[in-house]
């Protein structure tokens, strides 16, 4: 994507990945507008980086978003970046009971979020001289963790949903382009240190490496073995990936 000189729309702009991508963008002059549920937060943000601006936004409420978008085009009629970053990841067990108002609010915020925002935008998108639309799915789109099998499964269906909509839009002006995180050291889940995460900052050092190019997917370069397409052996993939984690837990 270039880099430069768009005005950049980020939801879960208020902390960890969001936010780092924001600071980042604004660092580089770009005109950035992050969202997130909580004022309060948007104010804390905007405080520590002058000019990126703030939009109050429920990401998982259908009207939410289609009110978003109409300021949006209003506000913002250069607007010509899309960051789909908001996501949430609570725990669940697929072997036991799983709570439904739980899993769908994690279908309602990590996909149908994203394919409603962009919904809303798309047409308008399209009428910019150039545009970029960006899903952070996840690693664990390509092999999922047992302990969050609702969350890995709504990665999975954005990665899928991404592929679709970058061939449809082949012809256009809007391309479109996906983060894959590893597990990064933030409070997605709980931000302890662990040295099994990634440090956000280099995350995000190597992700800006990646964006600017026009890759479709970006990803770091520890986990393309998890990327590459496993085929027969996924199973196999899948169980001792899990084992591992298995011996060590995430914390929850």
């Amino acid at each position: 994507m270039r880099m430069t000189g768009n005005t950049i729309f980020i939801t879960g702009g208020t902390s960890g990945i969001g936010r780092a991508l924001a600071e980042q963008f604004h660092a580089l002059g770009n005109t950035v507008i992050v969202a997130g549920r909580r004022k309060a937060l948007l104010d804390e943000v905007a405080t520590a980086n002058p000019g990126i601006e703030g939009v109050t936004l429920d990401i998982s409420d259908a009207a939410d978003i289609d009110r978003v978008a109409a300021e949006l085009m209003r506000d913002y009629p250069a607007l010509n970046v899309l960051i789909n970053n908001a996501g949430i990841m609570p725990f669940d067990d697929p072997s036991a009971t799983i709570d439904d108002a739980v899993s769908r609010r994690i279908l309602d915020t990590n996909l149908l979020g994203p394919i409603r925002l962009t919904s809303a935008l798309i047409d308008h998108l399209k009428a910019q001289p150039r545009a970029t639309i960006i899903h952070n799915t996840s690693v664990l789109a390509y092999v999922p963790i047992a302990t969050n099998a609702v969350y890995s499964a709504s990665k999975a269906a954005l990665h899928s949903y991404a592929l679709s909509q970058r061939f449809m839009l082949k012809g256009t002006g809007v391309t479109v382009q996906e983060i894959a995180p590893p597990w990064v050291d933030t409070d997605l889940i709980k931000k302890s240190g662990d040295p099994r995460a990634m440090p956000l900052d280099t995350f995000i050092a190597e992700t800006m490496k990646g964006l600017a190019t026009e890759e479709p997917e970006v990803f770091i370069e520890a986990i393309r073995a998890l990327r590459d397409n496993p085929g027969l052996s996924e199973h196999a993939l899948v169980d001792g990936f899990n084992a591992e984690i298995a011996v060590n837990p995430i914390p929850a």
